[in-house]
Formats: C-alpha cells, structure tokens, sequence
C-alpha cells in the first residue's frame, strides 16, 4: 500500500471506544456548551423580533432617521448577529475545540498505522 492510500476504515466498536474516551466526551461538552445556549439566545432574539414585527408594528414603525424605523433597524442587526456569532464560534473552535479534536485525530491515525 503507497503512503497517499488511506487506511481502511475502522470497524463499529473502535469507534464505540472513541466516543466512551474521555477526551471525545469532553470535545462534546465543550462543542455542546457554545452550540446549545447560543443557538437559544439567537432564536430567542429572532422570535423577539417576528413578535415585535406582528404585534407591536406600532413601535416597529417608529422611524429613527430618514426612512429608516425601529422594524429596518431590528431586521439588519439580524444579519449582524449572525456574522457576530459566526465569528465568536471560529474563536471559541481556535481555542477550545480544535487542539483537542486535532489531539484525537491524531491518536486515531497513530493507531492505524
């Protein structure tokens, strides 16, 4: 076999005793710590803003300049959000995610060889 062919897969228990190790658990922790309260607060900040947008269009419309209101101004932060927080995740996964996924990635390759 040349080195650039891959190594044959893995059978279903090895990968049993992957996910029971100690450092794939914690890689889930952490990934689940950032996923799940982020993905509640942004969808919470959207449901916010669909409410506001059907029952409060009295205060939606309040124009903050020009022609620009309160409804604009709601809609546009949505898609600033979205770019924050795709940015906080790349941060969190540099720091907390990757070095502990690249140590597994290479004990598993390691152990194929």
């Amino acid at each position: 076999m040349s080195t650039t062919e891959s190594s044959p897969p893995r059978s279903g228990q090895d990968w049993e005793e992957v996910q029971s190790a100690a450092d794939f658990q914690e890689l889930r922790r952490r990934l689940r710590t950032f996923v799940f309260p982020v993905t509640g607060i942004f969808l919470a900040w959207y449901l916010v803003y669909v409410l506001m947008s059907s029952y409060a269009p009295s205060i939606m419309s309040i124009k903050v300049f020009g022609n620009v209101n309160v409804g604009l101004l709601f809609g546009l932060l949505q898609f600033v959000s979205t770019f924050g927080i795709t940015a906080w995740y790349v941060h969190y996964a540099n720091r907390k995610l990757d070095p502990l996924a690249s140590k597994l990635r290479d004990q598993l390759e390691g152990e194929r060889r």
